[in-house]
């Protein structure tokens, strides 16, 4: 009970605090400490990171710092990609999706790393043409539906470079996208999920989003005092913790019994 609760809060911090980061903590957490199925973890993945998004994004509103032109332009063709992804994630097997997530967290720290996300604009200016951001949008919208994560660590980086955005307003931006993108990607795993008679466990969802808002607001707080540049790169270096566990141990499952599924996803929580 102790690590749920700790997971639902660091998930809500997370999301207030980068905008980023829900769902790459939540999957793993779902999966080798509650020892829930991919898919199902998936599933209530995009629930529960989609509802404390929700919540998170409200301050950034009230705020005005959202930019809901780039959250049009950026994010409806990313509903696309999600739900292309999410078939795709349900026809692959249960490794390759937790490998393709690790190896995503890994590129999503090198990002951050390399990338300054210095900008201080409040208003987006846009580099390309709308048909390049829609393609942007749709590319990271199929990795994020495939691995069943709501891409906040993608999305970021994206607007801070295509829209010369400031972090705060492209966390904002991101929150408000992540919130599309949830709700479309967890209708679309539901639909596998029963034609497979699989369920999520709605006491998990329900915990980890009253928890995770909470941690939400507390996330947002933090940000409006702390400086970014610390934070990502503190952020960056749990991608590459995380990212490397989770890559190591689903490549080492693969390796020592390619015929047979990992014991860690083996267990089916239901109600």
């Amino acid at each position: 009970m102790l690590i749920l609760f700790i997971s639902a809060l660091s998930i809500g911090i997370s999301l207030g605090l980068l905008g980023a980061g829900g769902s790459v903590m939540t999957i793993p957490v779902l999966v080798y400490w509650l020892g829930h199925g991919v898919k199902e973890s998936v599933t209530e993945s995009m629930a529960i990171v989609g509802i404390i998004s929700l919540a998170a994004l409200v301050p950034y509103a009230k705020a005005q710092k959202v930019d809901w032109r780039s959250v049009w332009d950026f994010g409806v063709p990313g509903v696309l990609g999600t739900l292309i992804g999410a078939w795709l994630g349900g026809m692959s097997t249960e490794a390759l999706q937790l490998v393709a997530l690790g190896s995503m967290l890994l590129l999503a720290a090198v990002i951050m790393i390399r990338n300054p996300l210095a900008h201080s604009r409040e208003k987006s200016v846009p580099c390309r043409s709308f048909g390049m951001i829609a393609i942007d949008g749709i590319v990271v919208g199929i990795a994020t539906g495939f691995v069943g994560v709501g891409g906040g660590f993608l999305i970021i980086p994206a607007l801070v470079h295509y829209r010369k955005m400031s972090m705060r307003l492209a966390i904002g931006t991101s929150l408000a996208i992540i919130v599309i993108k949830a709700a479309v990607g967890y209708v679309k795993y539901q639909h596998y999920l029963q034609t497979h008679e699989l369920v999520v466990n709605t006491q998990t969802i329900v915990i980890f989003s009253i928890i995770g808002i909470a941690g939400s607001r507390f996330g947002s707080h933090i940000n409006m005092q702390m400086k970014q540049y610390r934070l990502r790169q503190a952020f960056a270096g749990f991608l590459i913790l995380l990212g490397g566990f989770v890559v190591v141990h689903e490549t080492s499952e693969l390796l020592e019994s390619p015929l047979k599924q990992s014991p860690a996803h083996a267990i089916r929580v239901v109600e």
